[in-house]
């Protein structure tokens, strides 16, 4: 059987449609009463952790350990002691403003960082740990994310409900790595690599404003600039490129060919 955490949410439900075997779903709010009565750990083939409270903007450093750090590390002591493979959600937020620099920016980029190292200094001890960085990821079932929904799926949503869609003013300099939801599962579930830490993305950043000209193109809106938020100064990404060099020759779906725009 596999363990699943985060099931409910926009990656996890993908994961879920994707798995064949019997899958034991764990949510944040009984995460730990799940930790108290599991008593198959024997029987478990692999712990799938992408469970985590994920918004940049959370400013409740407790909730964000209770959750993202320190059930991370009960759970896998599990693995540890069961010798369960796992693989786990992090997050290119780490790198912050740099390109592939640890530089985390917000306190849920630092929960993720905190994590990694742990997995880092105790690589030898698990049967088999791949903690994947994810980049910016964007696919069908955005819809309950609001603010933290890729702007794939926000612009798609303002077109359709106002005819056009918001774009910050300079967002032809702010590229970022976009990687379908769809490529995340494929990757994470079928790669052959050894246990380390990984950046998940397609190494092909592009602009929030040439994302938000192919949503315009695709659904016959406008783009009307607004300004850049004074409280994201300093703390927005203005480039990120995952470096892919540890999988070869995968095909990653394209954003046009996500729209089916040809």
């Amino acid at each position: 059987m596999i363990i699943l955490t985060g099931a409910e949410g926009f990656i996890g439900k993908h994961f879920l449609k994707s798995l064949n075997d019997q899958v034991i779903q764990v949510e944040k709010d009984d995460a730990y009463e799940f930790l108290c009565k599991f008593n198959k750990w024997d029987q478990v083939s692999l712990i799938l952790h992408q469970g985590a409270i994920s918004s940049t903007t959370e400013r409740n450093i407790s909730t964000l350990h209770h959750h993202n750090v320190a059930f991370t590390l009960q759970l896998f002591n599990y693995a540890i002691q069961y010798q369960i493979p796992v693989k786990f959600a992090s997050s290119a937020s780490v790198y912050g403003n740099t390109n592939g620099k640890i530089n985390p920016l917000n306190y849920y980029a630092i929960t993720k960082l905190q994590i990694d190292y742990f997995i880092q200094d105790n690589l030898d001890k698990f049967k088999s740990i791949q903690s994947f960085r994810y980049f910016n990821v964007y696919g069908d079932g955005e819809d309950h994310k609001g603010d933290q929904a890729s702007p794939i799926s926000k612009f798609t949503k303002q077109i359709r409900e106002t005819g056009k869609l918001n774009l910050f003013e300079g967002s032809d300099k702010f590229l970022r790595d976009f990687i379908c939801v769809d490529d995340i599962v494929d990757v994470v579930l079928n790669n052959d690599s050894s246990s380390g830490i990984y950046d998940l993305g397609t190494s092909n950043p592009i602009s929030f404003k040439k994302v938000a000209e192919l949503i315009a193109k695709k659904e016959g809106g406008e783009i009307e600039l607004i300004p850049f938020p004074e409280n994201l100064n300093g703390k927005y990404q203005t480039y990120t490129s995952a470096d892919m060099s540890w999988i070869c020759d995968y095909k990653f779906k394209t954003i046009q060919e996500y729209l089916n725009l040809h």
